[in-house]
């Protein structure tokens, strides 16, 4: 007996055995004053309440809100699905088989390791730009998918019909997030006779584009979401929530990439770290739903932990675009209605109560990039050359290249294809329209179209050695760029369509050409990438690409046909005709108003419905793939893409109590915002690595190696490629390299090869860092890496919130300096050894003592949250805890 039965009735009286939790009926005057997204954690709650996992105290904490989210308050969350894409989801799949073999050695039944909620995985990220400029780029590329990843694909298709609830959306799909917002998501659910909200977690930190559509979602660790599979509630401390209310009307001029981006800086200043942003105001009903999840889909860009849109008329209006059934539409809009969960942005009645309110009026806001290390450094379009000048000058940062004065103006010249060009510092090399952030944008996309046409008309084109893309998010802008009879125009400027997935914005960009490269190298250039995504760490788009701008679909082609990003548009024209006439942006910019009219006349409900009737199954060469029918998957030993982890190699029903860490050293020496593509990359394998010393070994030729992305199921791959970005910053030396020094003996080594000595020796190892260590994607490999190369622990100022749980997932303790503490203050070398105290009775948060070799002592916050991570770390991390669980 569940403790709110008395709250479930029908929704509809002809409809007896639908039903649904009606939480007016609490007759509890702080539910009308909560947030929307608040109210989402609340239902889940209610309808989940078993005494168990979820308490009535539970519910109680979350109707308390308005107190609790200054308590640091813990609460359970089950939401309704899970979400994963194939870099993060092999692994996650991998795992799943891991733990079918270790539950049946400790004597249980492996069928158990099953997923009990709903899993999505949508195949997008392995797709690369191999070939590019011409009409058949996009059957080549998709091609040359399926030969490079047909063990993983035919891996993934096992886990599809091995594991029940487990849906595999193949290549050639579209990027996850968009095929999430036209496709799986259901905003609310109709299962097993019940109504409830929609709701999810994603092994993808752009998971939170979703909230665009009113359905609650954030990115997890792939650890952390495989529990959530496997039934158990996220636990979660309730979060402060943000009013952003908009208002006012966006110049003509402006995209929505130009409002995004604007709201990432203001966010950033405001400060959401593991906050929600909701979103309200009378200026919201000037943006569709694609304008929204754009906003939403930079969430982890501005550190929030959801950026939720509250389900409205436009949201209902989007669904029926999509190619919704009427039917569906009508319950959705009811149900919602009856819990209050549904918004008039217009009626500020129903406006909640807030932890704190931001305003931004959408009159201010201007053409925008962001760049050139960094999502958040917004750059307006009129003052990008001088900033990128100023850059050119700085001391080497997050805004800084330091080129001495007397080489910033050098150029190199090459030879391409038999024609001599020059190439300077600022010059555009790689221009994609890419990633899910504006590919599920038609406006945008049109846009891009549109300035395609004008500027083939004005007779202006892109430099031949540039390496132009364009991606789609879907299949269904493709056919609705051609009906409206500009998709030629694109290919006529180079940016043919080479695939569906997520390509340049994860590194998958393919190769510069060689004389490029070599004129980049010799001069020291620094190298411009546009990009329109939503990622621009150093090292992510391409190695040979120092600064990297996030920017519209149409600035991209801009800046390409510019050739530099060093261009004042409103002065300095994109080229000259044949005719010698000069071509300013001004002269072939569509307005807004100009692409809404088309996207209304050629972006309809019968596109997207024949796109996704045969999304599953429409897929040849997946329909091909032969896949084991094993329970338990059969290992192929002489794999190098798919491998049985050590994670489970030692692990015994009983629990060993928790030991310090006694005498580590200091593997690394770290700054501030280290992202988890500096701590597993997911692009290409440097030849020169110890993950190709290993493939090489293998048999495997460097054309071979594929992308580290496509190798996360096999772990000695990633143990290898941990900490092997080529940017990364470790004090330890005075440049840029994967390296480190390996104490002992005072050898400079690659860090895979100093942390084996360690281990070799028995030593453990810690790492220091310091402000938003983790930030970027939801890497769980950046957890498991760590951990293989035998890394206790992490000595941080603050955390990126996914990545500090991926590490609580595995085992590796987050410490934290106090407040106001940090290596610099206590005068930390990391030449130091280290023993952290690890008492027997453990609380969350508490203060552990940390000493040094040198007789210095200091405290440390241990980061673990709530007590259920306690738990976690008791049992060497989240999946040992669930084989314990199943296999008792």
């Amino acid at each position: 007996m569940r403790s709110y039965n008395h709250l479930i009735e029908p929704l509809d009286p002809a409809y007896p055995e639908k039903k649904f939790f009606n939480l007016c009926k609490l007759g509890d005057a702080r539910y009308d004053h909560l947030p929307f997204s608040v109210r989402v954690l609340l239902e889940s709650a209610i309808r989940n309440c078993d005494e168990f996992l979820v308490k009535k105290q539970d519910v109680e904490n979350i109707l308390n809100w308005k107190v609790t989210q200054h308590e640091n308050v813990e609460v359970p969350f089950k939401p309704a699905r899970v979400i994963l894409q194939d870099f993060t989801g092999v692994p996650a799949v991998v795992d799943f088989a891991a733990m079918r073999d270790a539950v049946k050695r400790l004597g249980g039944d492996p069928k158990k390791i099953n997923p009990i909620c709903p899993a999505d995985l949508v195949i997008d990220h392995s797709i690369q730009v191999d070939y590019n400029r011409s009409p058949d780029s996009l059957k080549k590329n998709q091609e040359m998918e399926f030969v490079r990843n047909q063990e993983r694909f035919e891996f993934l298709k096992w886990g599809s019909k091995a594991f029940c609830n487990m849906k595999i959306i193949p290549p050639g799909s579209g990027i996850i997030h968009q095929v999430n917002l036209e496709y799986l998501a259901r905003v609310v659910f109709d299962q097993d006779g019940c109504y409830y909200p929609d709701s999810l977690v994603g092994t993808d930190s752009h998971t939170t584009m979703i909230d665009g559509l009113g359905v609650l979602g954030w990115g997890v660790g792939g650890i952390e979401a495989e529990a959530v599979m496997l039934g158990q509630p996220i636990s979660m401390v309730l979060p402060e929530v943000i009013g952003y209310k908009l208002v006012g009307n966006p110049d003509d001029l402006v995209t929505s990439t130009d409002i995004v981006l604007t709201i990432t800086k203001h966010l950033r200043q405001v400060g959401v770290v593991g906050k929600f942003v909701e979103f309200f105001g009378p200026g919201l009903v000037q943006l569709s739903i694609a304008d929204r999840a754009t906003i939403a889909n930079m969430c982890p860009e501005y550190g929030a932990t959801a950026a939720f849109f509250p389900v409205d008329n436009v949201s209902l209006q989007y669904l029926q675009q999509t190619g919704r059934e009427q039917e569906k539409l009508n319950f959705i809009e009811k149900y919602l209605k009856a819990i209050k969960m549904f918004r008039d942005f217009s009626d500020a009645s129903q406006d909640p109560e807030f932890s704190q309110v931001v305003e931004l009026d959408l009159s201010t806001v201007v053409p925008c990039c962001s760049g050139p290390k960094r999502p958040q450094d917004k750059v307006s379009v009129c003052d990008m050359k001088k900033d990128f000048e100023c850059c050119l000058c700085a001391k080497t940062s997050f805004k800084g290249f330091q080129i001495s004065p007397e080489k910033q103006n050098d150029r190199l010249k090459f030879t391409y294809e038999g024609n001599e060009f020059e190439i300077s510092h600022g010059s555009v090399v790689i221009a994609a329209i890419t990633s899910c952030t504006n590919t599920s944008n038609p406006s945008v996309m049109l846009g891009a179209g549109y300035l395609s046409q004008r500027a083939v008309q004005a007779s202006v084109s892109v430099r031949p050695f540039c390496r132009v893309s364009t991606s789609f998010g879907d299949s269904v802008m493709a056919p609705s760029l051609q009906i409206s009879g500009i998709n030629s125009y694109l290919a006529f400027s180079s940016f043919d369509v080479v695939g569906y997935g997520c390509m340049t914005c994860i590194g998958n960009s393919g190769p510069l050409p060689d004389s490029v490269v070599e004129a980049i190298t010799k001069g020291d250039l620094v190298a411009a990438g546009v990009l329109s995504g939503n990622r621009n760490f150093e090292g992510r788009v391409h190695p040979n690409t120092r600064a990297n701008y996030l920017v519209s679909p149409q600035l991209v082609i801009a800046y390409a046909i510019a050739g530099t990003v060093r261009i004042d548009f409103e002065k300095e024209p994109l080229g000259v005709n044949s005719d010698g006439k000069q071509i300013f942006l001004r002269d072939i910019w569509p307005t807004r108003d100009e692409l809404q009219a088309v996207e209304r006349q050629y972006v309809i409900p019968a596109m997207f419905k024949e796109v996704y009737a045969k999304i599953e199954k429409g897929n040849e060469n997946w329909n091909s793939l032969n896949a084991p029918n094993d329970e338990l998957y059969p290992w192929d030993q002489k794999s190098t893409y798919i491998k049985s982890p050590p994670f489970f190699d030692n692990l015994t029903l009983d629990l060993l109590p928790p030991k310090s860490i006694v005498d580590a050293y200091v593997l690394l020496n770290l700054g501030d915002s280290v992202t988890t593509d500096h701590i597993s990359p997911a692009g290409n394998i440097a030849r020169n690595s110890p993950a190709a010393r290993y493939l090489t070994g293998r048999g495997l030729t460097p054309r071979e190696y594929n992308s580290y992305g496509s190798r996360r199921g096999n772990d000695a791959v990633m143990a290898r490629g941990t900490f092997a970005n080529i940017r990364l910053v470790n004090k330890f030396l005075n440049k840029q390299a994967p390296q480190t020094i390996h104490f002992p003996s005072g050898e400079t080594l690659d860090v895979f090869d100093a942390a084996e000595r360690y281990i070799q020796k028995g030593h453990p190892t810690i790492v220091l860092a310091g402000k938003e260590y983790g930030c970027g994607s939801s890497r769980d490999w950046a957890a498991k890496g760590p951990f293989l190369l035998g890394i206790k622990a992490i000595l941080a100022e603050s955390y990126e919130r996914i990545h500090r749980s991926n590490l609580v997932g595995m085992g590796v303790i987050p410490l934290e300096y106090l407040p106001g503490e940090s290596a610099s203050t206590l005068g930390l070398t990391g030449k130091e050894r280290y023993t952290i105290i690890i008492p027997e009775i453990l609380k969350p948060r508490m203060t552990v003592e940390v000493e040094l070799n040198t007789g210095k002592s200091f405290e440390a916050v241990m980061r673990f949250d709530t007590d259920v991570e306690l738990t976690y770390f008791r049992n060497g991390g989240i999946l040992n805890y669930m084989i314990r669980k199943m296999a008792s």
